[in-house]
């Protein structure tokens, strides 16, 4: 098989695959043996027929077209290996000669495959990498906000009869009207003033409300079937409510804690402020590290792939594919296949692998995200075939794990920073493997399974996805047609 590559533009190539006669025998056999068990022949039993039967019966061209169906998709993925690059969309996929199909056996087959690959990128040199975070600090102004977070968990309700203000606990009643109509009502809700997760304008209207008052905004409703539109609503504190905190003294230490003294509260309080925001270090380390390779590295979007992925979204959210969402969102859909080709090269550089029970870790998690059964989601993965983006997710979300171990981060304060607790070490690595995942995850994530590199960063470092992994022409899909058109449908 003779295979030649022309590149279109950076994102794109095509292929011009030459097959001999003599290479594509086997698949012409198959497809005699195939045809041969299904057609009936006086004489013969089936199975059984001879090939020269065959073709009187049902016509070289129903072979070839059987042959060729079935060889093209072996035949495309080697013509892409020697291409060395990766692609991102089906291909597009043209037959321009087939073997001879009357008269003596012999000819070839020739087509070729235009598909838009991954652009070829340049990680830059992690180990001259320098990033910057801020430093742990812990305030007593920390310590006492976290020990008032505490106390509020054993504080306690009290009506009161003044004007209410931010920090109280409101019983409301919400009638929304527009153009006279009354839309929406709710009523016995209880709400916090200050919270802000309810509609705007909601917070400056409760202020200075007593218990059975009533006042009247306008405001944009944030759901139901009039979400977007503007509304008057009217809003009624039946009930209004202060919270009453436990003294910070010894008595509450022992009450909350298994400490006795309040002191020994704060003073665990602090570490615990302190370790969160080691991990916040983690997290500020890895986008850092995202940011200095988004800012090194300079590339076209295949728009091709951004386009497919904008569809995806908009059929999900039953649209039509000329919703005026689809402008909203393209440069987001841009940034995330951006990031996505730079992770899946540096997922390459720094060799990270997937092991089995990553991968069940991750679908587990993903699970409880959705409010599934774990068993229902992992079946309803595998029959949309999402299990290889799956696996190509979470090696992104290593790869920048792996990649920290390289880089120098120290603090604002000029400190190094140590994120092994977070990203793992080469060394604890080198003490074992991971069992390793699946053929069909390993394949589709590029041989993916391996050692487990920085398994505990798996939280630390995870990242959306968008774009798929690419797929060859589905076997048994229909690429050309006996005595008509050659192109791909």
């Amino acid at each position: 098989m003779k295979t030649t590559v022309d590149n279109l533009d950076p994102s794109r190539i095509k292929l011009t695959v030459e097959v001999p006669y003599e290479e594509l025998q086997p698949s012409l056999e198959a497809a005699y043996k195939e045809i041969g068990s299904q057609v009936q022949v006086p004489g013969f039993r089936p199975g059984h027929v001879p090939n020269r039967i065959i073709d009187q019966r049902v016509g070289r061209a129903a072979v070839i077209q059987e042959a060729v169906n079935n060889a093209l998709p072996d035949l495309y993925q080697d013509a892409l290996k020697t291409s060395e690059r990766v692609p991102m969309v089906q291909p597009e996929v043209e037959v321009a000669e087939l073997p001879n199909v009357s008269g003596a056996n012999g000819g070839q087959l020739v087509f070729t495959a235009e598909v838009t690959v991954r652009p070829e990128i340049t990680i830059p040199d992690l180990d001259s990498l320098e990033l910057t975070v801020d430093a742990v600090e812990v305030s007593e102004e920390d310590v006492t906000e976290e020990l008032d977070s505490l106390r509020a968990r054993f504080g306690s309700l009290k009506s009161v009869s003044r004007k209410a203000k931010t920090g109280d606990f409101v019983t409301i009643d919400l009638t929304a009207v527009i153009d006279g109509e009354e839309v929406d009502s709710v009523s016995g809700v209880s709400y916090e003033i200050g919270k802000g997760n309810m509609l705007k304008g909601l917070d400056t209207a409760l202020r200075g409300l007593k218990t059975g008052e009533s006042t009247t905004f306008t405001t944009t409703l944030a759901g139901g079937e009039h979400e977007g539109e503007e509304a008057d609503v009217t809003v009624t504190a039946s009930a209004v409510k202060q919270r009453d905190l436990p003294a910070a003294d010894d008595d509450f230490a022992q009450e909350a804690s298994e400490f006795d003294t309040i002191e020994e509260l704060r003073e665990d309080l602090s570490k615990q402020v302190a370790q969160r925001r080691t991990s916040e270090q983690a997290v500020a380390a890895r986008d850092a590290l995202l940011e200095a390779l988004r800012e090194a590295i300079d590339f076209e979007v295949p728009q091709a792939v951004v386009d497919q992925e904008i569809s995806r979204h908009l059929q999900a959210e039953g649209k039509e594919a000329d919703d005026d969402h689809a402008k909203e969102i393209r440069d987001d859909v841009v940034s995330s296949v951006r990031d996505q080709i730079i992770l899946d090269v540096l997922v390459e550089q720094v060799e990270v692998g997937v092991s089995q029970d990553e991968l069940w870790e991750f679908l587990f998690q993903t699970a409880q995200q959705y409010g599934m059964e774990p068993a229902q989601f992992i079946q309803g993965a595998q029959q949309a075939g999402q299990m290889p983006n799956f696996v190509a997710e979470i090696a992104r979300n290593k790869s920048l794990a792996v990649a920290l171990r390289r880089v120098s981060v120290t603090d604002s304060a000029g400190q190094a920073v140590d994120l092994t607790e977070f990203i793992g070490s080469d060394e604890a690595d080198s003490g074992g493997t991971g069992s390793e995942t699946s053929d069909e995850t390993d394949d589709a994530a590029g041989d993916s399974a391996g050692e487990d590199e920085a398994a505990q960063a798996d939280d630390i470092v995870r990242t959306g996805g968008l774009v798929s992994q690419p797929d060859a022409p589905a076997e048994g899909e229909d690429v050309v047609e006996a005595e008509g058109s050659q192109d791909r449908d």
